[in-house]
């Protein structure tokens, strides 16, 4: 049985990744196998609970507000709406429902009180609960454990040193400390990142370095394909290759075995035959539904029809780890402290984000 190891380097997984393409899907599906079923697949549900308006200058992100994009910015939803979309997902055969609010970070008040609120409703449904809020302190990170979170997502998207051609509003060690924060409570950590934003094979390298030795090592490890989106700073950049997401999806495989590998966003590019290959090569999760968060994505049925031409059944929920309990808000330990934590702001200047900026500014001067 493949040991997990935490002290991986860059040359070591470049090496890996740089394989002859038969020989790396061949080493990453003997170890997909020694540590998972083959033939199960996670079925995830991503609904977007606030969209848009965020302060954030995520060179991918259409949600940034200083773009023009056509995102529709809407409040958070309420705990009704979020338990209508969780039954319609279990229905549909998802395990898990994540829930994304275009935050830089979580702040103590009435919406924090209202996520937690869904949390409790949507665990009770006996569904697993994922939340992307952006950064979080320890006791937040506590209090939507004590709510009966499964799983908390906080992607590094990259490597640290790309990360700084990105992103220019919070830096990649306040990232890391999201992810310690939840370390801290028995909430597992969901992170990976985004491929095709221009960066190097050093720095697919590097994001998987330091995803690798982290210990533990991430319970569930997102692979995304760039989707461009007009009026982003990357609006030109270029598809992603399959045989790139292949390639990272079986790297990631070798080095974080029992992690799940999560085909993310992209999928829509992708074959069914392409798709088939990544599953081969190890990704054992997905994101079904129309859209995710704010980009295209299959549609379930479509899912499902894949699944059964390939003879792969959905995972249940509670498989990896025992449903967590949920503590009423009356009964809860952990109270809001109003904390203002002092999440960094590195504020350098990066070109393509500041002339996206301005031509948002533009034309919105021209409505």
């Amino acid at each position: 049985m493949t040991e997990n190891r935490h002290n991986w380097t860059k040359e070591e997984v470049l090496a890996i990744y740089n394989k002859p393409l038969m020989e790396l899907l061949y080493d990453a599906a003997t170890i997909h196998r020694e540590h998972h079923d083959p033939n199960t697949v996670q079925v995830s549900t991503l609904l977007s609970i606030k969209t848009g308006g965020c302060p954030e200058d995520c060179g991918y992100c259409p949600q940034a507000a200083r773009y023009h994009t056509d995102v529709e910015g809407n409040d958070l939803m309420s705990v009704q709406q979020v338990k209508a979309q969780a039954l319609r997902a279990k229905q549909s055969g998802s395990s898990r429902v994540c829930m994304g609010a275009a935050w830089r970070n979580v702040k103590d008040g009435p919406e924090f009180e209202e996520v937690l609120e869904m949390v409790r409703t949507i665990n009770k449904l006996d569904m697993e609960v994922c939340c992307t809020l952006g950064m979080l302190t320890e006791n937040q990170a506590q209090r939507l454990a004590e709510a009966g979170l499964y799983a908390y997502n906080h992607n590094l998207d990259t490597s640290e040193e790309y990360y700084k051609e990105v992103i220019s509003t919070r830096g990649y060690e306040d990232r890391l400390q999201t992810i310690d924060n939840v370390r801290k409570t028995n909430v597992t950590v969901c992170s990976g990142g985004i491929i095709g934003m221009g960066e190097k094979l050093e720095d697919r390298a590097g994001m998987l370095v330091s995803l690798s030795t982290l210990n533990p090592h991430p319970e569930s490890v997102p692979i995304n394909a760039l989707v461009a989106v007009e009026g982003t700073p990357m609006e030109e950049q270029q598809p992603v290759e399959i045989w790139d997401m292949l390639r990272m999806v079986a790297t990631t495989r070798i080095v974080m075995p029992e992690t799940q590998v999560r085909l993310s966003a992209g999928r829509t590019q992708m074959s069914r035959e392409g798709q088939a290959m990544c599953f081969f090569a190890g990704a054992n999760s997905i994101f079904a539904g129309d859209k995710l968060l704010t980009t295209p994505n299959p549609d379930v049925n479509e899912d499902m029809e894949m699944f059964k031409m390939l003879g792969l059944n959905p995972q249940k929920p509670f498989t990896k780890k025992v449903q967590p309990q949920t503590t009423e808000a009356g009964d809860s330990k952990y109270k809001p402290l109003g904390e203002k934590p002092k999440w960094s702001r590195p504020g350098h200047v990066i070109d393509k984000n500041e002339e996206a900026k301005a031509k948002a500014q533009h034309a919105k001067a021209d409505k």
